[in-house]
Protein backbone atom coordinates (compact mmCIF):
# COMPACT_ATOMS: atom_id res chain seq x y z
CA UNK A 1 0.00 0.00 0.00
CA UNK A 2 1.48 3.29 -1.02
CA UNK A 3 1.65 6.44 1.07
CA UNK A 4 3.17 9.89 0.98
CA UNK A 5 6.85 10.29 1.74
CA UNK A 6 7.69 11.09 5.35
CA UNK A 7 10.67 12.67 6.96
CA UNK A 8 9.88 14.61 10.09
CA UNK A 9 6.68 16.01 11.53
CA UNK A 10 7.76 19.64 11.62
CA UNK A 11 7.38 20.28 7.89
CA UNK A 12 5.29 22.99 6.20
CA UNK A 13 7.05 25.90 7.84
CA UNK A 14 6.38 25.11 11.48
CA UNK A 15 9.48 27.15 12.28
CA UNK A 16 9.16 27.73 15.98
CA UNK A 17 12.59 27.81 17.62
CA UNK A 18 13.19 25.04 20.10
CA UNK A 19 13.27 26.90 23.38
CA UNK A 20 14.45 25.93 25.91
CA UNK A 21 17.33 24.02 24.30
CA UNK A 22 17.17 20.26 24.06
CA UNK A 23 16.76 19.16 27.63
CA UNK A 24 16.41 15.59 28.80
CA UNK A 25 19.35 14.29 26.82
CA UNK A 26 19.90 10.58 27.22
CA UNK A 27 22.20 9.58 30.06
CA UNK A 28 24.85 7.10 28.94
CA UNK A 29 24.30 4.74 31.82
CA UNK A 30 23.66 1.42 30.19
CA UNK A 31 24.05 -1.38 32.70
CA UNK A 32 23.08 -5.01 33.18
CA UNK A 33 20.00 -6.06 35.10
CA UNK A 34 19.79 -8.94 37.56
CA UNK A 35 19.05 -11.35 34.73
CA UNK A 36 21.94 -10.04 32.64
CA UNK A 37 19.74 -7.99 30.29
CA UNK A 38 20.84 -4.52 29.23
CA UNK A 39 19.19 -1.69 31.17
CA UNK A 40 19.18 1.84 29.75
CA UNK A 41 18.49 4.84 31.96
CA UNK A 42 17.44 8.20 30.51
CA UNK A 43 16.27 11.54 31.80
CA UNK A 44 12.73 11.79 30.42
CA UNK A 45 9.92 14.30 30.68
CA UNK A 46 6.35 13.09 31.38
CA UNK A 47 4.08 13.31 28.35
CA UNK A 48 1.40 15.29 30.17
CA UNK A 49 1.65 17.86 32.92
CA UNK A 50 4.53 20.10 34.00
CA UNK A 51 8.05 19.63 32.65
CA UNK A 52 9.59 17.69 35.51
CA UNK A 53 12.33 15.48 34.08
CA UNK A 54 12.95 12.22 35.87
CA UNK A 55 15.10 9.15 35.45
CA UNK A 56 13.40 6.32 33.56
CA UNK A 57 14.98 2.91 33.06
CA UNK A 58 13.97 0.39 30.43
CA UNK A 59 15.19 -2.97 29.17
CA UNK A 60 14.39 -5.75 26.66
CA UNK A 61 14.67 -3.33 23.74
CA UNK A 62 13.98 -4.66 20.25
CA UNK A 63 13.08 -3.10 16.89
CA UNK A 64 9.44 -3.67 15.91
CA UNK A 65 9.14 -1.22 13.01
CA UNK A 66 11.00 1.30 10.88
CA UNK A 67 10.43 3.64 7.99
CA UNK A 68 11.33 7.05 6.60
CA UNK A 69 10.06 8.58 9.86
CA UNK A 70 12.56 6.67 12.02
CA UNK A 71 12.54 3.51 14.13
CA UNK A 72 10.05 2.05 16.61
CA UNK A 73 11.23 -0.14 19.47
CA UNK A 74 9.46 -2.23 22.04
CA UNK A 75 10.86 -2.01 25.56
CA UNK A 76 9.91 -2.77 29.16
CA UNK A 77 9.92 -0.15 31.91
CA UNK A 78 11.97 -1.50 34.81
CA UNK A 79 9.92 0.16 37.54
CA UNK A 80 6.51 -1.18 36.46
CA UNK A 81 7.37 -4.01 34.01
CA UNK A 82 5.01 -2.25 31.59
CA UNK A 83 5.64 -2.71 27.88
CA UNK A 84 6.08 0.51 25.90
CA UNK A 85 6.77 1.51 22.31
CA UNK A 86 9.60 3.99 21.76
CA UNK A 87 9.36 5.97 18.52
CA UNK A 88 12.72 7.48 17.60
CA UNK A 89 12.74 10.29 15.01
CA UNK A 90 15.42 12.70 13.81
CA UNK A 91 14.96 16.08 15.48
CA UNK A 92 15.76 19.35 13.74
CA UNK A 93 17.29 21.36 16.57
CA UNK A 94 16.01 24.63 15.11
CA UNK A 95 12.32 23.76 15.40
CA UNK A 96 9.85 22.22 17.78
CA UNK A 97 8.52 18.81 16.81
CA UNK A 98 4.86 19.06 15.83
CA UNK A 99 4.04 15.46 16.75
CA UNK A 100 5.38 16.01 20.27
CA UNK A 101 3.51 19.30 20.67
CA UNK A 102 0.23 17.70 19.64
CA UNK A 103 0.61 14.51 21.67
CA UNK A 104 1.30 16.46 24.84
CA UNK A 105 -2.11 18.11 24.46
CA UNK A 106 -4.04 14.87 23.98
CA UNK A 107 -5.55 12.81 26.76
CA UNK A 108 -8.34 10.48 25.67
CA UNK A 109 -9.20 6.82 26.22
CA UNK A 110 -9.16 6.17 22.46
CA UNK A 111 -5.83 7.85 21.72
CA UNK A 112 -2.48 6.21 22.41
CA UNK A 113 -0.90 7.81 25.46
CA UNK A 114 2.44 9.61 25.42
CA UNK A 115 4.05 8.49 28.67
CA UNK A 116 7.44 10.21 28.37
CA UNK A 117 9.77 11.79 25.86
CA UNK A 118 13.53 12.25 25.81
CA UNK A 119 16.32 13.18 23.42
CA UNK A 120 19.35 11.13 22.44
CA UNK A 121 22.45 11.89 20.42
CA UNK A 122 23.30 10.33 17.07
CA UNK A 123 26.96 9.49 17.60
CA UNK A 124 26.36 5.77 18.06
CA UNK A 125 26.00 3.09 15.36
CA UNK A 126 22.54 2.83 13.80
CA UNK A 127 19.94 0.62 15.43
CA UNK A 128 19.10 -1.19 12.20
CA UNK A 129 21.56 -2.78 9.75
CA UNK A 130 22.93 -0.49 7.04
CA UNK A 131 26.13 -0.17 5.02
CA UNK A 132 28.99 2.11 6.06
CA UNK A 133 28.25 4.79 3.45
CA UNK A 134 24.71 5.25 4.77
CA UNK A 135 26.03 5.27 8.32
CA UNK A 136 28.62 7.96 7.55
CA UNK A 137 26.08 10.03 5.62
CA UNK A 138 23.41 9.97 8.31
CA UNK A 139 25.10 9.49 11.68
CA UNK A 140 26.84 12.71 12.68
CA UNK A 141 27.79 13.52 16.23
CA UNK A 142 25.70 16.68 16.36
CA UNK A 143 22.48 14.92 15.33
CA UNK A 144 19.74 14.69 17.92
CA UNK A 145 16.85 12.22 18.07
CA UNK A 146 13.50 12.67 19.75
CA UNK A 147 12.22 9.54 21.49
CA UNK A 148 8.50 9.27 22.20
CA UNK A 149 7.68 6.68 24.86
CA UNK A 150 4.15 5.45 24.14
CA UNK A 151 1.89 2.85 25.68
CA UNK A 152 2.33 -0.44 23.84
CA UNK A 153 -0.73 -2.00 22.21
CA UNK A 154 -0.14 -5.29 20.39
CA UNK A 155 -2.58 -5.38 17.48
CA UNK A 156 -3.95 -3.15 14.72
CA UNK A 157 -7.21 -3.12 12.80
CA UNK A 158 -5.11 -3.80 9.70
CA UNK A 159 -3.72 -7.07 11.12
CA UNK A 160 -7.13 -8.21 12.31
CA UNK A 161 -8.78 -7.42 8.96
CA UNK A 162 -5.99 -9.23 7.11
CA UNK A 163 -6.44 -12.30 9.33
CA UNK A 164 -10.14 -12.50 8.47
CA UNK A 165 -9.42 -11.89 4.79
CA UNK A 166 -6.92 -14.76 4.68
CA UNK A 167 -9.58 -16.97 6.27
CA UNK A 168 -12.03 -15.83 3.55
CA UNK A 169 -14.27 -14.29 6.19
CA UNK A 170 -15.49 -10.81 6.95
CA UNK A 171 -15.13 -9.24 10.37
CA UNK A 172 -18.28 -9.77 12.48
CA UNK A 173 -20.47 -6.68 12.34
CA UNK A 174 -20.28 -6.31 16.13
CA UNK A 175 -16.52 -5.84 15.91
CA UNK A 176 -16.90 -3.33 13.08
CA UNK A 177 -19.33 -1.30 15.17
CA UNK A 178 -17.01 -1.45 18.17
CA UNK A 179 -13.92 -0.38 16.22
CA UNK A 180 -15.54 2.38 14.18
CA UNK A 181 -17.40 3.88 17.14
CA UNK A 182 -14.15 4.28 19.05
CA UNK A 183 -12.41 5.74 15.99
CA UNK A 184 -15.14 8.35 15.53
CA UNK A 185 -15.00 9.18 19.22
CA UNK A 186 -11.25 9.81 19.00
CA UNK A 187 -11.75 11.98 15.90
CA UNK A 188 -14.48 14.00 17.59
CA UNK A 189 -12.03 14.75 20.39
CA UNK A 190 -9.05 15.85 18.28
CA UNK A 191 -11.23 17.78 15.81
CA UNK A 192 -12.79 19.71 18.69
CA UNK A 193 -9.24 20.92 19.42
CA UNK A 194 -8.65 21.91 15.80
CA UNK A 195 -6.28 18.99 15.23
CA UNK A 196 -6.44 16.98 12.01
CA UNK A 197 -4.75 13.55 12.02
CA UNK A 198 -4.22 13.45 8.23
CA UNK A 199 -3.30 9.74 8.08
CA UNK A 200 -6.31 7.71 9.18
CA UNK A 201 -5.91 4.11 8.01
CA UNK A 202 -6.26 0.61 9.52
CA UNK A 203 -2.53 0.45 10.28
CA UNK A 204 -2.86 3.44 12.63
CA UNK A 205 -5.73 1.98 14.65
CA UNK A 206 -4.30 0.01 17.56
CA UNK A 207 -6.31 -2.76 19.21
CA UNK A 208 -5.91 -4.33 22.61
CA UNK A 209 -7.17 -7.92 22.16
CA UNK A 210 -7.68 -8.30 25.92
CA UNK A 211 -10.08 -5.39 26.29
CA UNK A 212 -11.41 -4.61 22.82
CA UNK A 213 -10.23 -1.02 23.18
CA UNK A 214 -9.17 0.85 20.02
CA UNK A 215 -6.64 3.67 20.16
CA UNK A 216 -5.64 6.06 17.40
CA UNK A 217 -1.88 6.35 16.94
CA UNK A 218 0.85 7.93 14.77
CA UNK A 219 0.41 11.69 14.90
CA UNK A 220 3.48 12.21 12.71
CA UNK A 221 1.33 13.83 10.01
CA UNK A 222 -1.11 15.57 12.36
CA UNK A 223 -1.48 19.33 12.34
CA UNK A 224 -3.48 22.02 14.09
CA UNK A 225 -5.43 23.49 11.17
CA UNK A 226 -5.87 27.26 11.17
CA UNK A 227 -8.35 28.90 8.80
CA UNK A 228 -6.47 30.84 6.16
CA UNK A 229 -3.21 29.00 6.81
CA UNK A 230 -2.13 26.86 3.87
CA UNK A 231 -1.28 23.16 4.13
CA UNK A 232 0.28 20.56 1.86
CA UNK A 233 -2.18 18.55 -0.23
CA UNK A 234 0.09 15.52 -0.65
CA UNK A 235 -0.84 14.02 2.67
CA UNK A 236 -2.58 10.85 3.85
CA UNK A 237 -2.06 7.33 2.52
CA UNK A 238 -3.47 6.99 -0.99
CA UNK A 239 -6.39 4.60 -0.49
CA UNK A 240 -7.79 6.84 2.25
CA UNK A 241 -7.03 10.23 0.67
CA UNK A 242 -10.00 12.60 0.44
CA UNK A 243 -10.89 13.85 -3.06
CA UNK A 244 -10.18 17.50 -2.18
CA UNK A 245 -6.57 16.47 -1.54
CA UNK A 246 -6.40 14.77 -4.93
CA UNK A 247 -7.72 18.00 -6.46
CA UNK A 248 -4.83 19.83 -4.83
CA UNK A 249 -6.65 21.69 -2.06
CA UNK A 250 -4.35 23.43 0.42
CA UNK A 251 -7.01 24.99 2.67
CA UNK A 252 -8.83 21.80 3.63
CA UNK A 253 -10.52 21.02 6.94
CA UNK A 254 -10.68 18.17 9.44
CA UNK A 255 -13.32 16.59 7.18
CA UNK A 256 -10.47 14.87 5.32
CA UNK A 257 -10.25 12.58 8.37
CA UNK A 258 -13.97 11.88 8.08
CA UNK A 259 -13.50 10.73 4.48
CA UNK A 260 -10.62 8.48 5.53
CA UNK A 261 -12.75 6.98 8.31
CA UNK A 262 -15.48 6.30 5.76
CA UNK A 263 -12.94 4.42 3.64
CA UNK A 264 -11.94 2.34 6.68
CA UNK A 265 -15.57 1.48 7.44
CA UNK A 266 -16.22 0.51 3.83
CA UNK A 267 -13.07 -1.63 3.81
CA UNK A 268 -14.11 -3.54 6.92
CA UNK A 269 -17.54 -4.20 5.40
CA UNK A 270 -16.11 -5.28 2.03
CA UNK A 271 -13.04 -7.14 3.21
CA UNK A 272 -10.87 -5.06 0.87
CA UNK A 273 -10.14 -1.35 0.17
CA UNK A 274 -13.04 0.41 -1.50
CA UNK A 275 -10.84 2.76 -3.58
CA UNK A 276 -7.62 0.85 -4.44
CA UNK A 277 -5.98 3.39 -6.76
CA UNK A 278 -2.55 2.68 -8.27
CA UNK A 279 -1.65 6.38 -8.42
CA UNK A 280 -3.02 9.75 -7.42
CA UNK A 281 -4.98 10.09 -10.66
CA UNK A 282 -6.14 6.47 -10.58
CA UNK A 283 -7.34 7.05 -7.02
CA UNK A 284 -9.75 9.67 -8.34
CA UNK A 285 -10.87 7.25 -11.06
CA UNK A 286 -11.70 4.62 -8.42
CA UNK A 287 -13.74 7.17 -6.48
CA UNK A 288 -15.61 8.32 -9.59
CA UNK A 289 -16.51 4.70 -10.41
CA UNK A 290 -18.57 4.63 -7.22
CA UNK A 291 -19.63 8.22 -6.55
CA UNK A 292 -19.93 9.27 -10.18
CA UNK A 293 -18.34 12.33 -11.75
CA UNK A 294 -18.33 15.31 -9.38
CA UNK A 295 -20.28 18.35 -10.51
CA UNK A 296 -18.57 21.69 -11.10
CA UNK A 297 -20.09 22.95 -7.85
CA UNK A 298 -18.71 19.96 -5.95
CA UNK A 299 -15.25 20.48 -7.45
CA UNK A 300 -15.43 24.16 -6.51
CA UNK A 301 -16.27 23.17 -2.92
CA UNK A 302 -13.30 20.79 -2.86
CA UNK A 303 -10.83 23.25 -4.42
CA UNK A 304 -11.96 26.68 -5.67
CA UNK A 305 -8.68 27.07 -7.58
CA UNK A 306 -9.14 23.94 -9.67
CA UNK A 307 -10.07 24.94 -13.23
CA UNK A 308 -9.75 21.75 -15.29
CA UNK A 309 -13.18 20.19 -15.60
CA UNK A 310 -12.53 17.63 -18.33
CA UNK A 311 -13.90 14.44 -16.80
CA UNK A 312 -15.90 11.66 -18.43
CA UNK A 313 -19.49 11.81 -17.23
CA UNK A 314 -20.09 8.69 -15.17
CA UNK A 315 -23.21 8.05 -13.12
CA UNK A 316 -22.92 7.11 -9.47
CA UNK A 317 -23.12 3.44 -8.54
CA UNK A 318 -25.93 2.59 -6.09
CA UNK A 319 -24.40 1.99 -2.67
CA UNK A 320 -26.52 -1.12 -2.18
CA UNK A 321 -24.72 -2.70 -5.15
CA UNK A 322 -21.28 -1.81 -3.82
CA UNK A 323 -21.66 -3.97 -0.69
CA UNK A 324 -22.69 -7.56 -0.05
CA UNK A 325 -26.40 -8.33 0.04
CA UNK A 326 -26.42 -8.96 3.79
CA UNK A 327 -24.71 -5.70 4.72
CA UNK A 328 -26.90 -3.82 7.24
CA UNK A 329 -28.65 -0.88 5.55
CA UNK A 330 -27.63 1.38 8.46
CA UNK A 331 -23.98 0.63 7.68
CA UNK A 332 -24.45 1.50 4.01
CA UNK A 333 -26.27 4.71 4.91
CA UNK A 334 -23.44 5.73 7.23
CA UNK A 335 -20.82 5.10 4.54
CA UNK A 336 -22.84 7.28 2.16
CA UNK A 337 -22.92 10.10 4.73
CA UNK A 338 -19.15 9.90 5.20
CA UNK A 339 -18.04 9.56 1.58
CA UNK A 340 -19.47 12.79 0.18
CA UNK A 341 -17.58 14.87 -2.38
CA UNK A 342 -18.47 18.14 -0.65
CA UNK A 343 -16.46 18.26 2.59
CA UNK A 344 -19.02 20.33 4.51
CA UNK A 345 -21.77 17.81 3.70
CA UNK A 346 -19.92 14.95 5.40
CA UNK A 347 -21.25 14.29 8.88
CA UNK A 348 -19.09 15.09 11.89
CA UNK A 349 -17.42 12.31 13.89
CA UNK A 350 -19.79 12.82 16.82
CA UNK A 351 -22.79 12.70 14.47
CA UNK A 352 -21.35 9.41 13.23
CA UNK A 353 -21.22 8.12 16.83
CA UNK A 354 -24.90 9.00 17.19
CA UNK A 355 -25.83 7.25 13.92
CA UNK A 356 -28.35 4.35 14.13
CA UNK A 357 -25.62 1.96 12.95
CA UNK A 358 -24.24 2.12 16.50
CA UNK A 359 -27.57 1.82 18.33
CA UNK A 360 -26.80 -1.80 19.20
CA UNK A 361 -23.84 -0.63 21.30
CA UNK A 362 -26.19 1.51 23.38
CA UNK A 363 -28.64 -1.30 24.15
CA UNK A 364 -28.31 -2.68 27.71
CA UNK A 365 -26.85 -6.16 27.96
CA UNK A 366 -25.48 -6.23 24.41
CA UNK A 367 -22.37 -8.39 24.15
CA UNK A 368 -19.83 -9.49 21.61
CA UNK A 369 -20.36 -12.75 19.66
CA UNK A 370 -18.02 -14.46 22.14
CA UNK A 371 -20.33 -13.48 25.02
CA UNK A 372 -17.89 -10.95 26.45
CA UNK A 373 -18.91 -7.43 27.37
CA UNK A 374 -17.93 -4.36 25.41
CA UNK A 375 -15.20 -2.08 26.79
CA UNK A 376 -16.24 1.32 28.20
CA UNK A 377 -17.88 3.32 25.42
CA UNK A 378 -19.86 6.00 27.24
CA UNK A 379 -17.37 7.40 29.76
CA UNK A 380 -17.67 10.83 28.16
CA UNK A 381 -15.80 13.74 29.69
CA UNK A 382 -17.35 17.15 30.15
CA UNK A 383 -15.34 18.36 27.17
CA UNK A 384 -16.73 15.64 24.91
CA UNK A 385 -20.30 16.39 25.99
CA UNK A 386 -19.77 20.06 25.14
CA UNK A 387 -18.81 19.43 21.49
CA UNK A 388 -22.36 18.94 20.14
CA UNK A 389 -24.69 18.98 23.18
CA UNK A 390 -27.74 18.34 21.01
CA UNK A 391 -26.47 14.78 20.45
CA UNK A 392 -25.99 13.91 24.13
CA UNK A 393 -29.43 12.34 24.57
CA UNK A 394 -28.56 9.90 21.78
CA UNK A 395 -24.93 9.30 22.76
CA UNK A 396 -25.69 8.45 26.39
CA UNK A 397 -27.88 5.35 26.88
CA UNK A 398 -31.13 6.11 28.73
CA UNK A 399 -30.20 4.07 31.79
CA UNK A 400 -26.98 6.04 32.23
CA UNK A 401 -28.13 9.62 31.69
CA UNK A 402 -28.84 10.26 35.38
CA UNK A 403 -25.35 9.02 36.24
CA UNK A 404 -23.83 11.35 33.66
CA UNK A 405 -25.73 14.34 35.03
CA UNK A 406 -24.41 13.65 38.53
CA UNK A 407 -20.79 13.22 37.48
CA UNK A 408 -18.42 16.15 37.90
CA UNK A 409 -15.71 16.98 35.38
CA UNK A 410 -15.60 13.56 33.75
CA UNK A 411 -18.69 11.33 33.59
CA UNK A 412 -17.99 7.65 34.05
CA UNK A 413 -19.67 4.67 32.51
CA UNK A 414 -21.85 2.33 34.54
CA UNK A 415 -19.92 -0.92 34.62
CA UNK A 416 -23.13 -2.89 34.25
CA UNK A 417 -23.68 -1.37 30.83
CA UNK A 418 -20.32 -2.25 29.38
CA UNK A 419 -17.30 -3.72 31.12
CA UNK A 420 -13.62 -3.17 30.45
CA UNK A 421 -12.43 -6.72 31.02
CA UNK A 422 -13.68 -8.26 27.79
CA UNK A 423 -11.54 -10.53 25.66
CA UNK A 424 -11.76 -10.44 21.87
CA UNK A 425 -10.85 -13.72 20.24
CA UNK A 426 -9.14 -12.18 17.25
CA UNK A 427 -5.47 -11.95 18.22
CA UNK A 428 -3.47 -12.95 15.16
CA UNK A 429 -1.91 -15.89 16.98
CA UNK A 430 -5.12 -17.06 18.65
CA UNK A 431 -6.41 -20.36 17.20
CA UNK A 432 -9.82 -19.68 18.75
CA UNK A 433 -10.41 -16.88 16.27
CA UNK A 434 -12.30 -18.85 13.66
CA UNK A 435 -14.28 -20.87 16.17
CA UNK A 436 -15.29 -17.82 18.17
CA UNK A 437 -16.34 -15.74 15.22
CA UNK A 438 -17.38 -18.17 12.51
CA UNK A 439 -21.02 -18.33 13.50
CA UNK A 440 -21.26 -14.56 13.62
CA UNK A 441 -20.01 -13.91 10.09
CA UNK A 442 -22.81 -12.83 7.80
Amino acid sequence: MSGRPRTTSFAEGNKQPLNPPLGGMKISSDRSGKDGSKVTTVVATPGQGPDRPQEVSYTDTKVIGNGSFGVVYQAKLCETNELVAIKKVLQDKRFKNRELQIMRKLEHCNIVKLKYFFYSSGDKPPDVPCNMSIFLATQQKDEVYLNLVLEYIPETVYKVARHYSKSKQTIPISFIKLYMYQLFRSLAYIHSMGICHRDIKPQNLLLDPETGILKLCDFGSAKHLVKGELNVSYICSRYYRAPELIFGAIDYTTRIDVWSAGCVLAELLLGQPIFPGDSGVDQLVEIIKVLGTPTKDQIKEMNPNYTEFKFPQIKSHPWQQVFRARTPPEAIELVARLLEYTPSVRITPLEACAHPFFNELREPGTRLPSGNEFPPLFNFTGHELSIQPSLNNILIPLGMQSNQNQAEGGPTQDSSASGAGATLDHAADNPALTNASGSAVA
